[in-house]
């Protein structure tokens, strides 16, 4: 949406009136079988690939195809998915609904002690090879797949790419958890493996980034901000290749293990 703004000039002389553009922020209200299960804040786009990722990176679903059925609906103040599971998934669902209170897919909501945050990650069983001309190549190109971001400043991205650096999937959001679900959604239902590649994120890399890359299967995750001290355990613990900082001239590898980077 565009915001009629006042421009303050501040090491420039002068004031001025303009319009900016400002991204959408909606309560978007997830609902499995049903049943109430969390309501986000996030960007009311490509919301059937947020869907497909969010019930994945939540444990909800192991495949796409153990979806029944997905209703996307505006409606008054925000908008509502609803998910229809089979009994066998549905079960487990509900029960972690009956617990659940959330304002963003965080991997903390439903979970009831510190052992539970720290339940062991699996392990990655494949690697990539891949360059650094790849991920240079890979950062260079993010811009031209955020034309959200361009307009307003304001949102994340997540991007999908393949060993040589191309960029073949990227979404947005207001926020860097569902940019990457969504992402993790589109690859699931493209049919597109992410063990193939690598996912690179505009965002500060905290653990749940990790922990989404990890169950996603992606051997490799590379942001451009620096981690936090429990993304680099849980990376080392799941032997993934974090790569923090990128930026054009250089990146800061944490741990090497199932990408390598030549």
């Amino acid at each position: 949406m565009d915001l009629a703004v006042r421009r303050l000039g501040l090491a420039e002389p002068g004031d001025c009136a303009s319009l900016r553009s400002v991204p959408i922020e909606a309560p978007i209200s997830i609902e499995v079988c049903g049943i109430g299960y969390a309501v986000m804040m996030a960007t009311p786009s490509d919301l059937r690939d947020y869907a497909f990722g969010f019930a994945l990176s939540e444990g909800l679903v192991s495949w796409p195809h153990q979806i029944g059925d997905i209703g996307i609906h505006e409606a008054e103040g925000g908008w509502i998915i609803r998910l229809w599971l089979p009994p066998e998934q549905a079960e487990y669902a509900l029960e972690r609904a009956r617990k659940r209170v959330s304002e963003s897919s965080c991997g903390l909501c439903g979970i009831e002690n510190i052992e539970q945050v720290l339940r062991p990650l699996p392990v990655l069983t494949t690697g990539i090879t891949t360059s650094r001309a790849a991920v240079a190549r890979a950062l260079a190109s993010l811009p031209d797949h955020q034309p959200l971001g361009r307009a307003t400043g304001a949102v994340h991205a997540a991007a999908f790419c393949t060993p040589d650096g191309e960029i073949i999937r990227a979404r947005e959001d207001v926020g860097r958890h569902n940019a990457l679900d969504k992402l993790i959604g589109a690859l699931a239902t493209d049919g597109i493996d992410p063990a193939t590649g690598f996912i690179l994120l505009s965002a500060r890399c905290s653990y749940e980034l990790v922990e989404k890359t990890v169950r996603a299967g992606c051997p490799m995750l590379v942001t451009i901000s620096a981690p936090t001290s429990l993304a680099v355990e849980r990376a080392i613990e799941a032997e993934l290749t974090l790569v923090t900082l990128a930026r054009a001239d250089s990146a800061l590898i944490v741990c090497d293990d199932r990408g390598r980077i030549r």
